[in-house]
């Protein structure tokens, strides 16, 4: 949502209006925005992203435009990406029954915490950072915590001071769509502004003549702003790059090349029948399978068709294009090569490469922190605990060998049961909701933890039978 325009430098004077950064980073979203939206949003800007070549008829244009379709490989790898965060629930440590019950919906909206983190995960992704609001009812009121996500494209600006050696927010504007009701029985759509400042809010309303007027104030139960941000590409404070750029470029040229292919395609389909030697000066001639031509003595007519040798350079364009996105999403950010190579050279490509997916797990575990300390704070907890975002991020379970191996080591008493269980649950042995710490205490209860098996002493006269075979065995 945009909310004022773009501004000059130095012209923020209303509450809607978006600062200097917002200005700056907003041309990085327009293209991944659009394509988010798929062939139908993009479609709808036409000329801007699928030029109208020269002396190309509209009619044509507008023909072409409607067999262009757009491959989803943006959308994918970012829903990919997001998923890779999840692919594991998120683990929390030492929270509250009440907030852990109050975390199965965290958005007041039906989403549990696992599925607002995915949610939250695109949008950072997206964007190259996302921000969230633990917001609460207003002081004196009655109600519960509840968690709203918030693009770069709705922080419109911020203010902050250096305070006991870190930085704090002292003023912070977020852009908001709510719905209201409208007559008996509809309803419209009304852009807000939210004023935050440590302990008050404002609530700005456009009214009818594009105005923003104060419709709500108060104060809140914290001393602080209760916002927190991830990061997936930081350029400064509440400031980013979106880490898929260049995928949404990429993605943007094979809906090009595709457009010119299926183009080329089209026209081609149907061959053109062609006259030699034909009079200019004959009228219009048709053909078909109940009529017949008259040609002159050294006149003949045959139907022209493209060899289709242009054809394949175009296929192999798209397909250059594919690899080079998937080398982006899969090498650049993951560091995992479709081609073959050097498990050392995995190694070292996949440790570079899951760097820049561990700064956002590292990230979003911080933010999701953040939210838990502001979540307790209003609930009046003392202790708001932490969580673990998952930061296995291919998968990889355990072999039997490598079972048998932890199982041997845990026998001979080289490792503990702790650590023979958080092995097994490190590489998916164990289910997702198994909890290491849960099963120790249940084993401690049952007198099994860390106990080994005492030798078994036999009783020699409760074996006379065995004993002659035995002596003569040896």
């Amino acid at each position: 949502m945009t909310l004022g325009g773009r501004q000059r430098i130095g012209t923020v004077t209303n509450v809607n209006d978006p600062n200097n950064a917002w200005v700056n980073m907003e041309p990085h979203w327009l293209l991944i925005e659009c394509l988010l939206q798929g062939t139908y949003g993009i479609r709808k800007k036409h000329r801007k992203y699928l030029p109208q070549e020269p002396r190309e008829l509209d009619e044509a244009y507008d023909n072409r435009l409607l067999r262009s379709t757009l491959a989803p490989f943006y959308v994918r790898i970012e829903r990919m990406l997001a998923g890779m965060l999840t692919r594991k629930p998120v683990r929390l440590n030492d929270v509250s029954d009440v907030i852990t019950e109050q975390l199965f919906d965290v958005d007041l909206q039906g989403n549990d915490l696992n599925v607002w983190t995915y949610e939250t995960a695109r949008k950072c992704v997206r964007y190259g950072h996302v921000g969230v609001l633990v917001d609460a009812p207003a002081a004196g009121q009655n109600g519960r915590p509840y968690w709203v996500a918030y693009t770069p494209r709705d922080i419109l600006g911020w203010r902050a001071e250096q305070q006991e050696g870190k930085q704090v927010l002292t003023q912070l504007r977020l852009a908001e769509d709510v719905v209201v009701p409208d007559g008996l029985y509809g309803e419209k759509q009304v852009q807000q502004v939210r004023v935050l400042t440590p302990g008050a809010y404002e609530i700005h309303q456009k009214d009818v003549k594009g105005d923003f007027r104060i419709v709500d104030e108060g104060r809140t139960s914290l001393s602080k702003i209760p916002f927190s941000v991830a990061y997936a590409n930081r350029t400064g404070l509440f400031e980013s790059t979106p880490p898929l750029a260049d995928i949404a470029e990429l993605n943007l040229k094979a809906y090009q090349v595709q457009s010119d292919l299926d183009n080329q395609l089209h026209i081609s389909a149907v061959p053109m029948l062609a006259f030699y030697g034909f009079p200019q000066s004959a009228e219009e001639v048709s053909a078909g399978p109940g009529e017949a031509i008259a040609f002159p003595a050294d006149g003949r007519a045959e139907y022209i068709e493209p060899s289709g040798n242009s054809f394949q350079a175009q296929f192999q364009r798209l397909e250059q294009i594919a690899g080079q996105i998937n080398e982006l999403g899969l090498a650049a950010v993951l560091g995992q090569k479709l081609s073959a190579e050097t498990a050392e050279a995995k190694r070292i490509d996949r440790s570079q490469g899951d760097s820049a997916m561990m700064v956002v797990a590292q990230n979003m575990q911080d933010m999701i922190d953040n939210c838990l300390v502001f979540h307790a704070e209003y609930m009046q907890e003392a202790n708001a605990g932490s969580c673990l975002v998952n930061r296995d991020f291919l998968g990889q379970r355990l072999e039997p060998q490598e079972i048998q191996a932890l199982l041997q080591l845990y026998t001979a008493g080289t490792i503990t049961q702790k650590t023979l269980l958080d092995q097994l649950a490190a590489g998916e042995v164990l289910g997702d909701e198994f909890d290491v710490e849960e099963e120790l205490e249940a084993t401690e209860a049952g007198g099994l933890l860390d106990k080994e098996p005492e030798p078994q002493v036999i009783d020699e006269q409760q074996m006379p039978e065995e004993r002659p075979n035995a002596e003569l065995e040896n």
